[in-house]
């Protein structure tokens, strides 16, 4: 019968990360499209749904632990599922405030091209995808490859920052669009980091190795 729940938690898990997923591509897609109603449906209708998902979950697991006493292995699994959700609800928050200064830029003329943050969402959501499936399937390999990721998005960030101090020093008006553009690629930066914990303890719980900030 336990099985059969951690099992229906899984489930519910990737269900909760699709959705994740799909806010960080709607936010940057709605940038990038100067879409304000794909912008506002992420704000007005999936972060609501997002936030409700991950009380529903919380409660599931924690129902579980009162109601099952699990050990070992499920018990690890039912606080990792834990563990993940909070996980999401934070990329989740990243993702609104994406969204917001999304909301802020597309009324106004841009800085620079949109390549590198486009570029960063779509490594980052992909990073997010690989890990909650590595944890799904207890694959570790999968996991492993998400940590050589995150090297890429931070150099990205590091691109975007040096860019937008050159484009602040050589015309002022451009700061304040110029920070939001930064925070969004802190944000991106950021959910890359949350994507790579979760693979880091995949790796612990498949493995029993610790890798964080330790070189594969």
């Amino acid at each position: 019968m336990l099985e059969k729940k951690i099992i229906g938690a899984k489930r519910e898990l990737v269900k909760y990360a699709w959705l994740i997923e799909n806010m960080i591509k709607d936010v940057v897609e709605g940038l990038i499209a100067k879409d304000k109603d794909m912008l506002e449906k992420v704000l007005k209708k999936d972060e609501p749904e997002a936030d409700n998902k991950e009380l529903v979950l919380d409660k599931l697991c924690m129902t579980l632990i009162v109601k099952y006493s699990p050990m070992a292995k499920d018990l690890r699994t039912i606080l990792m599922i834990m563990r993940i959700n909070n996980d999401l609800e934070r990329i989740g928050d990243l993702s609104t405030k994406i969204g917001h200064s999304a909301l802020f830029l597309i009324g106004r003329p841009q800085v620079k091209p949109l390549i590198d943050i486009p570029r960063m969402a779509d490594i980052a959501s992909a990073m997010l995808n690989d890990s909650i499936n590595s944890f799904v399937k207890e694959d570790s390999a999968v996991a492993k490859d998400v940590l050589l990721r995150d090297d890429t998005v931070d150099a990205l960030r590091d691109q975007i920052l040096r860019e937008l101090i050159t484009f602040m020093g050589a015309d002022p008006k451009t700061i304040d669009r110029s920070l939001r553009l930064l925070s969004i690629s802190n944000s991106l930066e950021r959910i890359a980091d949350l994507a790579t914990n979760i693979a880091e303890n995949v790796i612990f719980i498949v493995e029993g190795k610790v890798v964080k900030h330790q070189t594969l």
